[in-house]
Order: C-alpha cells, then sequence, then structure tokens
C-alpha cells in the first residue's frame, strides 16, 4: 500500500493507481481514505473550466479537451454544457470561416 500512496501523491490518478494494482478504483480510494491521504477533487478546477471552454469553442473536440486536461470527455461535456455552450454532433468540428 506504500507503493499505492506514493504513487498517488505524485500525481497518479485512482484509475491509473488501481489499474496498475489490477484493484478496483473504490478500493484503491478506500486504501488512500484508510491512510488519510487526501483525495484529489475530481474533474475540471474552477481555473480550468473557461479555458476548456475556449479550446471547445476553438474547435477541439471534447476528448482532445479532455487529454489537455487529464479528465474525461464527459467531464468536459459537463463543463462546457453547464456554460450553456452548443456541444456539437459527435466527430464535427466548426467549419472554419475565411
Amino acid at each position: 500500500m506504500d507503493e499505492l500512496v506514493a504513487l498517488y501523491c505524485e500525481g497518479l490518478s485512482i484509475a491509473e493507481v488501481s489499474r496498475r494494482f489490477g484493484i478496483y478504483t473504490r478500493t484503491a480510494a478506500a486504501h488512500l481514505v484508510r491512510r488519510s491521504v487526501p483525495l484529489r477533487q475530481r474533474g475540471l478546477s474552477a481555473e480550468d473550466k473557461p479555458e476548456a471552454v475556449q479550446l471547445y469553442e476553438s474547435g477541439l473536440t471534447l476528448v482532445e479537451v479532455g487529454l489537455r486536461f487529464g479528465v474525461s470527455q464527459h467531464v468536459v461535456r459537463r463543463a462546457v454544457a453547464a456554460e450553456v455552450v452548443e456541444i456539437r454532433p459527435r466527430g464535427r468540428r466548426p467549419r472554419l470561416t475565411t
């Protein structure tokens, strides 16, 4: 468990740590809680949301924005939709105007 804690504290996500050890994410989280390790906030931080929205509006896909911030496309979708930005159909990029 020391290695699990160390990897999480070095910046790996709970999902990454759980994959590395072949355990469920809930199990990994439980081990961290038992060791009194503060769990990082999931999703986009309040500071990152405006940039994520701007990147999406500039043409990046939800997946691309998610990769930029280390979160899933679903997290990005929620953040973008919360800012009342229309979600493009899957695989569609905005047209470039010249």
